[in-house]
């Protein structure tokens, strides 16, 4: 039985999902006209000085059809056809009034010339009739085919926190919205809790935990304005442990105030507070390079490597082959890739790029011609305090995707390097600058393969930096935290590095180290008191210290920089783009770097971190005196 059910249901949904506007307003239209008999039936029924009878109704048939052709041209001339259900509300009505009585009128007025002639009476009951069937069926309607929706496709819902008036007009406005859900008030208010408003229950907070297990809540909204936006962020804090996504909501009111728009002034984005203004839709295209081409991209899941993913597709390589360690980055980018495949083929690999038989198999089956290499662990504190898992996936994953790549004679290999291997303090850093030099080793030394490598700086909103945790920080209330007050960082757009590291396939020669001009680097004090201000928050310190959000100063971390560089030395050439630039740098040997790997794989299988450091301290130059140097708390 609910199998049938269900079945109708689909059907049913895909039956109203498939009208054109066209055929729902002949719907309307004919609705219209149906209802003009039946309203004339009830007229003459109603009316107790008229006997009901088929002769009555046969000498009046002529006038009823000539009603119902008024009455189509009536209701498209008011436009009632044309109303959307959802929305319709007053004025629907109000034109839908107007139409009865047009109607009434009508029947009136030709009665005499094509039909019997009636009480006056009957003609008014006619009007209220005709008016209260052509309201009921939009508005019975509207019900049935919500309810179809609904039904057909699962609703985001929502609980409102506050049930004041920003409450009640946001419950106004989403009341016919088909795709959400208005599920319940919350309120602080004991007065407000218990009641119903808006046709919805009111609760108190200590409800929400049973109400999230009861009916599947998605989001709560904060429809609260008045309320300082720092005991907002207080609430959402407290709200976050749901497992919900939480908003807040301004009044409608605000947006609008005395004829003027009364909204905060916006927030300038990050890349353009940063400096990046459009940079990378100004960096020309290497479409052609990528064209035809079957492509490996690393980390494909990352946030370089599913940016890569994005602009490959633009231009429509024959495959792209997709390598990660994780299963969810995985499924998500490739359910994204695949709404915009076209002719490309995509290809998920799931797996570790030291897994050396998985790369030289996926090398050999797909025929790669391009590996871009974005797989790395890149987070600062966790690598210093695993130091020989991330020197083992970024020097050997490294190592070993770069040597498959040359045994199956791919066309070119792009490293994608980090600014933290310029001098490094850490070992994330010295693990990317070890990856460089295995990369210029190999390309000292292969005749069928381009290598190159593509540094830059901190990439805004990617995982792990320090943006996101910024904005979290900001969002539970502060304190927003650095470890030191003056450190700085080069910052660029996730699309310019990506179009960077696209761009080095075209203009490589073969051992080249790609790096940008990312103009000055930015202190990342600044940058915080910009991300407060711009969530329209004000920095609190001993100049305002009634303001929401506290910078506060962590103290320095191991292994981190105060300033980070891109160059190890000042020796530049340029490409044909200004704003890229070659870097002529010295590299180990092939001996040194068969010392050097051997060295360390030693240490890595037995485990001994401490050597392991050794070799890097040996091999790679390293920062001055890192021991005074500082960073934020993320980079």
């Amino acid at each position: 039985m609910c199998k049938a059910l269900a079945g109708d249901n689909v059907l049913f949904y895909k039956l109203v999902t498939s009208l054109s506007r066209f055929q729902k307003q002949l719907i309307f239209l004919a609705f219209d006209m149906a209802i003009v008999p039946v309203a004339f039936v009830c007229a003459v029924f109603l009316n107790n000085s008229l006997a009901l009878s088929w002769p009555l109704l046969l000498e009046n048939a002529p006038m009823v059809f000539c009603l119902l052709g008024l009455a189509a041209l009536t209701s498209s001339a008011l436009g009632l056809p044309r109303i959307k259900l959802n929305a319709y509300e007053n004025r629907g009505i109000l034109r839908t009034t107007l139409f009865a009585f047009v109607m009434g009128l009508a029947a009136l007025a030709l009665s005499p010339w094509i039909g019997t002639v009636l009480q006056p009476e009957t003609y008014i009951i006619f009007t209220m009739v005709f008016l209260i069937l052509a309201v009921t069926w939009r508005v019975v309607l509207r019900q049935v085919t919500l309810g179809i929706y609904r039904r057909g496709d699962p609703r985001f819902r929502v609980i409102v926190y506050g049930a004041g008036q920003t409450g009640q007009q946001l419950a106004a406005a989403l009341r016919t919205d088909s795709a959400v859900e208005l599920v319940a008030f919350v309120d602080d208010d004991p007065t407000m809790q218990s009641l119903v408003v808006s046709g919805l229950p009111v609760y108190a907070p200590a409800e929400l935990t049973r109400l999230m297990e009861r009916k599947r809540i998605d989001r709560i909204v904060l429809a609260m304005p008045s309320t300082t936006a720092r005991v907002q962020a207080r609430i959402a804090a407290r709200l976050r442990p749901l497992g919900v996504e939480v908003h807040s909501l301004p009044s409608f009111a605000s947006l609008v105030s005395a004829g003027e728009v009364s909204l905060k002034k916006a927030a300038m984005p990050l890349d353009e507070l940063l400096g990046r203004q459009n940079l990378d839709s100004k960096l020309p295209s290497s479409a052609e390079a990528y064209a035809g081409r079957t492509i490996l991209i690393t980390g494909a899941g990352g946030s370089i490597g599913s940016e890569l993913c994005r602009q490959l597709m633009k231009s429509q390589p024959a495959r792209l082959v997709l390598l990660d360690h994780s299963e969810l980055a995985l499924y998500n980018i490739e359910r994204t890739l695949s709404e915009q495949a076209g002719t490309t083929q995509l290809v998920p690999v799931l797996g570790s790029v030291t897994d050396d038989g998985l790369i030289r198999r996926t090398l050999a089956e797909h025929k790669v011609d391009i590996v871009l290499h974005a797989a790395a662990y890149k987070h600062v504190p966790l690598v210093e305090a695993n130091e020989l898992s991330g020197l083992w996936n970024n020097v050997f994953g490294t190592r070993i995707v770069a040597q498959a790549a040359r045994d199956a004679k791919v066309a070119q290999f792009i490293l994608v390097s980090s600014d933290k291997a310029v001098r490094p303090t850490n070992i994330m850093g010295a693990s990317k600058r070890l990856a460089e030099l295995i990369v210029q080793d190999l390309a000292t030394r292969s005749s069928g393969t381009r290598f190159s490598m593509v540094r830059f700086g901190n990439v805004l909103g990617s995982s792990g930096s320090v943006i996101p945790l910024f904005r979290e920080q900001i969002a539970q209330g502060g304190p927003v935290t650095l470890t030191h007050g003056e450190v700085t960082r080069y910052f660029m757009t996730i699309a310019e590095a990506a179009r960077l590291v696209l761009l080095a396939g075209s203009y490589s020669r073969g051992g080249d180290v790609f790096v940008l001009d990312m103009g000055k680097p930015v202190p990342i004090r600044q940058l915080a008191r910009q991300m407060i201000e711009g969530a329209g928050l004000t920095v609190r310190d001993k100049d305002n210290p009634d303001g929401d959000i506290e910078i506060r100063i962590t103290g320095l971390r191991p292994g981190e920089k105060l300033h980070e560089e891109l160059l190890l030395s000042s020796d530049l050439l340029t490409t044909p783009h200004s704003k890229i630039l070659r870097a002529q740098e010295d590299f180990l040997s092939e001996i040194e770097i068969a010392n050097a790997m051997r060295d360390l794989r030693e240490a890595i299988d037995a485990h001994d971190a401490a050597a392991a450091r050794r070799v890097v301290a040996r091999w790679v130059e390293q920062h001055d005196d890192p021991g005074k140097e500082g960073s934020a708390t993320a980079t």
